[in-house]
């Protein structure tokens, strides 16, 4: 009898601790003034099934658009998108309860805060509108200092609706954490910042710049997992460019495009990510594209076409893939949900599973540890 229940205690406690290895937290950034949104929303997600269930939410956050977690899992730091008076903010984060939160919030210095990120000394913004990045310190008790740094981009670029002046539009540790990247959309060029942790005030310092396709708009960049190269998605044309990366320097070695060969319509590609085996490469569209196209990632650092889904919704600005890498779930800005895909690992395939979370413009997703 005691065997029996010994046996029968051993499996339990494998099968929690197996069911918890499953079960992460997934934070969702929001738009909060197009439809009834409260800002911030956690959710529990089960990466073996693709369920889910509402977990916690903020209460009147405006428009934390993007978002980013602490190492720690202590912390989450956001943007406030709204305009001139824009603003980033530290909240405390419970990963148990899902519960956030605010400590501080801090001015961020430009127009339209569009992108974090985050490491243990810095909270590091891009200013879409203000065509600036801003970096901010972290205190110990997670808040955010005052702007210990604020450099401006200029220029301007060749479609005059969209490239009156600079738009950065996004910020990116290399993966040993010596540089930064930045994607200005309204110039055309990508920014390499070497990145000092512990100055007071000149926490980047300019090393190199590399200028994209007139008219193309860089908007998102991801590294591959071994770190040698580095690919950026071009919001305006739809292009996607392949560099070799070494110490903060990018050199281009290829070049494709997410479009389809018939495709007419209008597009504004969004989003890039490459799954967590490090085999396929992803890239959203919206406009009437409203897809994902797929690439499989060669030897060489090269990509081939693998296929395209629609993803089922309006706006697909943001998309992430689970730490597991069994599910995609994309963020539909207009369609207001979040549509989950079944990923199938060998073939870097899509299926649609039916499940979905309905929700105000959500267009920002991040997975943490539950």
């Amino acid at each position: 009898m005691k065997k029996r229940f010994a046996v029968v205690l051993l499996i339990f406690i494998f099968t929690s601790v197996q069911a918890q290895k499953n079960k992460f937290n997934l934070l969702i950034g929001t738009y909060t003034q197009s439809c009834d949104s409260k800002g911030i929303y956690v959710y529990d997600f089960n990466s073996k099934t693709g369920d889910f269930s509402f977990k916690n939410a903020t209460e009147k956050v405006i428009n934390p658009s993007y978002l980013a977690v602490s190492k720690d899992n202590n912390f989450v730091y956001s943007v406030n998108e709204f305009g001139a008076e824009s603003t980033v903010s530290s909240f405390s984060y419970n990963s148990s309860s899902g519960k956030l939160d605010l400590i501080n919030k801090q001015s961020s210095k430009g127009a339209d805060p569009c992108y974090i990120i985050n490491d243990d000394k810095n909270v590091i913004v891009a200013n879409y509108s203000g065509g600036n990045i801003s970096v901010f310190g972290k205190n110990s008790d997670g808040s955010l200092t005052k702007a210990k740094q604020v450099i401006q981009h200029y220029g301007k670029g060749i479609n005059k609706q969209r490239q009156e002046g600079p738009h950065v539009h996004m910020v990116h540790f290399s993966p040993d954490k010596k540089f930064v990247l930045s994607n200005d959309l309204g110039n055309d060029k990508v920014y390499s910042y070497a990145y000092n942790p512990i100055a007071e005030h000149n926490v980047l310092e300019l090393k190199d710049s590399i200028s994209v396709r007139s008219g193309s708009g860089p908007r998102h960049l991801t590294f591959s997992k071994n770190g040698k190269f580095v690919y950026l998605l071009q919001e305006l044309d739809g292009a996607l460019t392949v560099f070799s990366y070494s110490n903060g320097t990018l050199t281009k070695i290829d070049e494709t495009t997410i479009l389809a060969k018939d495709f007419k319509g209008t597009f504004s590609s969004a989003d890039i990510h490459i799954s967590p085996d490090g085999k396929f490469l992803y890239a959203s569209n919206r406009g009437e594209a409203n897809n994902i196209t797929i690439f499989k990632i060669l030897k060489n650092g090269k990509l081939l076409l693998k296929g395209q889904s629609n993803t089922l919704g309006k706006g697909p600005r943001n998309f992430v893939i689970d730490p597991t890498g069994n599910f995609l779930l994309v963020a539909h800005q207009y369609t207001n949900d979040i549509v989950i895909f079944k990923r199938n690992k060998k073939t870097g395939s899509l299926t649609d599973t039916g499940k979905k979370i309905p929700l105000c413009s959500p267009v920002c997703l991040v997975f943490t540890k539950n």
